[in-house]
């Protein structure tokens, strides 16, 4: 899996969210738009599915068992996949127009998440920290489209994109309070062929940053230099994750959303799940301690 490989065509309107589980060795995902959320099993190649009542932003596993999922509404939780949902935290309900959009976990088991207007690219969405007993705080606002969250491998730093803003973004990282340092920019975009959707971490520090519409998978160093670029066979990958036994092969979720007739035809893989290795170890998938 030396090249990139699609593992499953499944056509996904906005694949989002990949997150590998260790313990079952399979990788979760979900189609935001669908919605709806996937479980694959390299062992045998089978994939299961369950629909979701409502659009899907991001999921995060559970420490004792289950998923967290940011939904259009709130924040919720269930013990397994496909139960039922219970509600966490619903700090935007005077915000109808607003959605959740990307969430990850933190190593000290907390939620973040970040909204964004799902009717206009007007910046009224903002990121929220989720703790283990669903004590919900605001951590930032004035985003239009919030994406990229990943923490160092040291914890000393964490990563967040404002998609069309064209920016990805690092803040100093207090693990232990959960604090955040002021935010300086680590990459400006503006110039790439596409814009910083979902990222995910390597044992060496450098983030790999899915460019939607830009066709591409990048490797950023700690200093913000672009290593490594995996070319796509889709022009819209959304996010990536670590995953496999070893942690060295990168799930990549894709999109068809807003695509023409003619684009779909001639990107028949669009919206698939695909995935390579490409010479780096990631992180495990920390996971939510409520």
């Amino acid at each position: 899996m030396d090249a990139v490989t699609c593992l499953l065509n499944a056509g996904n309107m906005l694949g989002e969210s990949p997150v590998w589980s260790a313990r079952e060795q399979a990788l979760y995902w979900v189609d935001s738009r669908a919605p709806s959320m996937h479980r694959y099993d390299p062992s045998t190649g089978t994939v299961d599915s369950t629909a979701l009542p409502s659009l899907v932003g991001s999921i995060g596993l559970r420490q004792g068992g289950g998923f967290i999922l940011g939904l259009r509404d709130g924040v919720y939780t269930t013990d397994s996949f496909g139960g039922e949902l219970s509600l966490l935290a619903d700090p935007e309900r005077q915000s109808p127009d607003n959605r959740f959009n990307d969430g990850r976990c933190d190593r000290q088991g907390r939620f973040w998440a970040g909204t964004m207007n799902d009717r206009s690219r007007d910046p009224t969405g903002a990121l929220y920290k989720i703790e283990p007993d669903s004590t919900c705080t605001l951590m930032g606002d004035d985003i239009i489209v919030p994406n990229s969250l990943a923490w160092s491998p040291d914890d000393k730093r964490m990563y967040f994109a404002d998609t069309y803003r064209h920016s990805i973004f690092v803040y100093d990282f207090d693990a232990d309070q959960g604090r955040l340092g002021p935010r300086q920019l680590f990459v400006d975009t503006k110039n790439h062929p596409g814009r910083p959707d979902g990222s995910c971490i390597d044992d060496s520090g450098c983030l790999w940053n899915a460019e939607y519409a830009g066709g591409r998978v990048v490797r950023y160093t700690p200093g913000g230099v672009i290593d490594t670029v995996i070319d796509m066979p889709v022009s819209q990958p959304s996010c990536c994750c670590f995953g496999g036994p070893d942690l060295d092969i990168l799930f990549i979720t894709s999109a068809t959303q807003r695509m023409t007739p003619e684009q779909k035809a001639a990107e028949p893989l669009a919206g698939g799940l695909f995935a390579l290795r490409v010479g780096a170890q990631g992180m495990p998938e920390p996971m939510f301690a409520g």
